[in-house]
């Protein structure tokens, strides 16, 4: 039988405004399929999404939504989730949005270990803008805003995400819909800040401007600079600076922060003890 997605999406939006073949239509349907499997009531998942391409995720899906301004979803979706701890709360964001002008908010989410879903979808440019350099586009790529190259480092996401302390990162393509899925589905069982680099294809506004004619060749690029982390750990280090990691990189347990917050309501209402350090001795 036939996966229903049409009880998951506002049917009156569609077709949608992405451009043809590109890879957000198959992470929105990676998403759907999660949340099926997580078998969470609609009524109580939040999708909050920014600005770009990215930033249509929440036009699309048929549940609580938010579709915030520039930079600011991990702001927005923590005041979401403080208020609602019940919630499930989905942050989509672009390279743009969630490493450049979000990137402070992105670094504390993940410091703070708030059980936020936060999905990078990554085509290593503005794509929607007009191709200007992000933090993860390749150096050496021709971009409007660096027409003789980018001469920026690259930035390498998950990295950052498991330095700022994020309790879950992984990372895939959406080259392969059901192991994106099932990466989706661990996240959304952790509690804690998941993070999820998602890389993508921007076919029309990177990919045909570096050499990609079109959406399968731009495919081909990610496929060739990607693989699973078993085999990247079996690389020399020489190997391994041209390749991403894919799969689970990171998980741990560590305290959440809604929880921790009950700690400061609880000690403000007179129910226990102010929280010193002596509270996270065991932690540090």
């Amino acid at each position: 039988m036939a996966f229903n997605y049409d009880q998951y999406l506002r049917v009156d939006k569609m077709p949608t405004l992405w451009c043809w073949g590109c890879g957000d239509g198959v992470i929105l349907k990676a998403v759907i399929r999660a949340i099926e499997k997580m078998q969470w009531d609609m009524d109580k998942v939040c999708v909050v999404s920014g600005i770009g391409c990215s930033g249509r995720f929440s036009s699309y899906i048929n549940c609580n939504t938010v579709h915030t301004t520039h930079g600011r979803t991990v702001a927005y979706a923590t005041g979401i989730k403080l208020t609602r701890p019940d919630a499930h709360v989905i942050v989509v964001a672009g390279d743009g949005d969630g490493l450049a002008i979000g990137g402070n908010h992105t670094i504390h989410g993940c410091r703070r270990n708030i059980d936020l879903n936060f999905i990078l979808i990554n085509n290593f440019i503005y794509g929607l803008t007009n191709s200007q350099i992000s933090p993860t586009t390749p150096q050496g790529m021709w971009c409007v805003s660096a027409q003789n190259g980018n001469i920026d480092p690259t930035f390498d996401a998950c990295k950052l995400a498991i330095g700022a302390g994020a309790s879950f990162v992984a990372r895939e393509t959406m080259l392969d819909p059901k192991k994106l899925e099932k990466v989706l589905v661990k996240g959304f069982s952790h509690k804690g800040f998941s993070f999820f680099d998602i890389m993508s294809n921007c076919h029309i506004n990177l990919g045909r401007k570096n050499k990609m004619a079109n959406a399968m060749e731009n495919l081909a690029w990610i496929d060739s600079i990607t693989t699973p982390l078993k085999k990247w750990e079996a690389l020399s280090p020489e190997e391994q600076m041209n390749k991403f990691p894919t799969g689970v990189l990171r998980e741990v347990e560590q305290a959440e922060y809604c929880d921790l917050y009950d700690m400061v309501i609880e000690a403000a209402q007179g129910k226990r003890a102010k929280i010193t350090q002596d509270d996270f001795a065991k932690k540090i």
